[in-house]
């Protein structure tokens, strides 16, 4: 049975229990709250660019105290977070990252699992390069009575975790178009990645690049050779031009940074059908 505990619900909730935390013995409260078994975006790294709002999925499960019932959404409030800081309650404050809209459907008359996302801001919320790293996961637990009128209130650790990853961007460059068969072809490009202190990207220095392949009429790249972008992140290679076909750069990704491939640049190499197709790089975000 679904609850009812939408994120409207949880909105309401969470807005007058701020406003109700005029009473310390409330803060302090144990509610007696469990959240377990929570997963964050399928447990995959969160890859955020500078300007674009990521909802990561996150799945919970809440155990509620005796005297409280999943079928009663307005008595409680559990809301997963991430967090940096030594204490959750310190790390909510320092610039948590948390829920937006989730629903929880009971189990039994004091469990839920719940689904929903968080709302991820860049602009706003990430303000560090530092911040690319794997952030804690807590909980805010409330108990209510009567009208949203906060009893007591928590915030504690689960045993999650959640990876954040700088967003990266390549491009790619293919010239001269055609070419004949046997001359150099030369492959530029840039790698860059989200800088989350500018707000904007900036290239990506001493990474491990593949130059790949793809002839004309198949479906796989091979890798080429592999290089290593300059200090401006910028990507450069010269090959034998020998089939006609399809360049791109494959950056696969470090902890800090998501992997980056480039769209295909076509090159024809013998002419004889006087097709030359060239393909605009990815867009970032």
């Amino acid at each position: 049975m679904k609850s009812g505990r939408t994120g409207a619900v949880a909105a309401l909730a969470g807005a007058l229990a701020l406003s109700a935390l005029t009473a310390p013995t409330a803060e302090a409260a144990d509610t007696g709250i469990t959240v377990s078994q929570v997963v964050v975006n399928g447990g995959r790294p969160i890859v955020v660019g500078t300007t674009q709002v990521t909802e990561p999925s996150v799945t919970f499960r809440v155990t509620l105290p005796p005297g409280y019932s999943t079928a009663d959404p307005s008595r409680y409030d559990a809301e997963p977070f991430l967090y940096h800081g030594t204490t959750p309650a310190k790390g909510i404050d320092a610039g948590g990252l948390q829920m937006g809209i989730y629903t929880c459907y009971e189990k039994s008359d004091r469990i839920a699992d719940c689904e929903g996302s968080l709302y991820i801001d860049p602009y706003y919320r990430l303000d560090s390069n530092n911040d690319a790293t794997t952030w804690k996961v807590g909980f805010v637990g409330r108990l209510f009575e009567g009208d949203y009128h906060l009893v007591a209130e928590e915030y504690r650790a689960t045993s999650s975790t959640a990876q954040l990853r700088r967003y990266a961007k390549a491009t790619v460059d293919a010239a001269p178009e055609p070419v004949a068969k046997g001359k150099p072809v030369t492959v530029t490009g840039s790698l860059k990645r989200a800088d989350w202190g500018k707000h904007t990207y900036t290239g990506v220095a001493d990474a491990s690049v593949q130059l790949q392949f793809r002839p004309r009429g198949t479906t796989s790249y091979n890798t080429v050779k592999t290089v290593r972008s300059s200090s401006t992140g910028a990507l450069k290679a010269t090959v034998t031009a020998s089939l006609d076909g399809d360049w791109r750069w494959n950056f696969g990704g470090w902890s800090t940074t998501g992997s980056a491939v480039s769209s295909g640049d076509y090159v024809d190499v013998s002419g004889a059908d006087g097709v030359v197709r060239k393909m605009s790089a990815a867009k970032g975000r």
